[in-house]
């Protein structure tokens, strides 16, 4: 048992039977969540364990079977193939996961986000109510791109959020939400939008030797102005000076639904010689990380690591890899919170940030109705294992 796990408080009676259901496309993540909940609850020593109110408490699984066939014009429906009477459920949903396929009309069609928030919606109508309580896990927000109006124009990751809610979904968890403030449009309901920073710092330093985690020799980097929060988080942890660029974009002209960028303008101090770390929430195309990434080297800028919290890759791999080649760039960092191609997990320059250990603690404890807030604020566990790292134990 570590020493984290014996911190934790979780005498108190669970609010349920614990059940988790992972969607189409996030069967993998699931099941390193499980096996955690499993080795933890085996291992938990507790004197009330074999009490009534800790029934179903210790199981060789926690992931229910649910399934979501669909007929040959493409409809579907969710199905649950047992009982989740009572249970505090957890759902598990993965909506950018493009890999997954189903038949339309004698087609093959790949599933958009939309089809997996359908999917989720489909097996919250198949509880039918019937559980304790719902929580939906959704690293990657749907529709938070679209989190705020500046003309005539929907406004979808609000109503998606209100619409779970009216569906009996009690408390939302994503990952480094594109805006937190969209969870104003749910303001009587549990919302949660987790930093990843503790895994991104794990990452690097485990795979990055002689980093010299100082100001003289490192510098974070936010590569817009809406990012800075997070930016200013490590840097703040990791006691290093901060840069920002800001997008220069073309307002006349509209191309894959945005303004084209012009130029990024840097603001900071020298970054000659220093290692850089860009920090962002997403890497979508991957032309603007890249771009910034040229800009730091022509300012003499030494090692350079991107870290985003979701690897879309939308462009593809091969602008990485020429930035990798070109030594632009030495290592970009993002998570299994959503779908990774095999490819991107054979790169040299990649390194993945697993975070089923964090999702399974914020389940185990938010079963118990404990507090998550250490879990939110891992600034004790950043300093260790830099501690760790100065050390050479990593």
């Amino acid at each position: 048992m570590t020493k984290k796990e014996e911190k934790r408080n979780l005498e108190s009676i669970p609010v349920g039977s614990l059940g988790v259901i992972t969607l189409k496309g996030c069967e993998e993540l699931g099941k390193k969540v499980d096996y955690y909940l499993v080795k933890w609850r085996a291992e938990r020593e507790s004197e009330h364990k074999d009490s009534l109110a800790f029934a179903g408490y210790q199981r060789d699984t926690y992931l229910l079977g649910a399934d979501i066939p669909r007929f040959g014009s493409g409809e579907a429906k969710g199905i649950i193939r047992e009982s989740v009477r009572g249970d505090d459920l957890y759902i598990l949903v993965d909506v950018c996961n493009y890999s997954i396929t189903y038949p339309l009309c004698g087609q093959e069609n790949h599933m958009s986000p939309d089809d997996h928030y359908q999917n989720l919606k489909r097996i919250i109508s198949a509880v039918g109510g019937k559980s304790r309580r719902i929580t939906v896990i959704m690293p990657f927000l749907y529709e938070s791109r679209q989190h705020k109006r500046t003309n005539r124009e929907s406004l979808d990751c609000a109503i998606a959020l209100q619409e779970l809610v009216s569906m009996g979904v009690d408390n939302i968890i994503t990952f480094d939400a594109h805006d937190a403030r969209v969870q104003n449009a749910i303001p009587l309901h549990g919302f949660e939008t987790v930093q990843p920073a503790y895994q991104f710092i794990k990452g690097l330093l485990r795979h990055v030797k002689g980093l010299s985690l100082d100001s003289d020799h490192m510098m974070i980097i936010s590569p817009d102005e809406g990012g800075m929060s997070r930016a200013i988080y490590m840097a703040n942890v990791l006691g290093l000076d901060i840069g920002m660029f800001y997008k220069r974009r073309d307002y006349t002209r509209i191309e894959n639904g945005r303004n084209p960028i012009v130029a990024h303008e840097f603001l900071g101090s020298s970054v000659e010689g220093k290692d850089m770390i860009i920090i962002d929430d997403m890497i979508s195309s991957g032309e603007s990380a890249i771009e910034v990434a040229k800009a730091l080297k022509a300012r003499k800028a030494n090692r350079i690591f991107i870290c985003a919290t979701f690897g879309l890759f939308t462009g593809g791999l091969e602008p990485f890899d020429a930035a990798y080649e070109e030594g632009i760039i030495s290592k970009v960092l993002t998570t299994n919170l959503i779908y990774q191609t095999p490819e991107l997990l054979e790169r040299d320059w990649y390194v993945n940030c697993d975070l089923s250990k964090y999702i399974a603690y914020l389940i185990d404890t938010l079963n118990h109705d404990s507090s998550i807030s250490d879990l939110l604020d891992p600034s004790e566990k950043i300093q260790n294992v830099i501690a760790r790292y100065k050390a050479d134990e990593l």
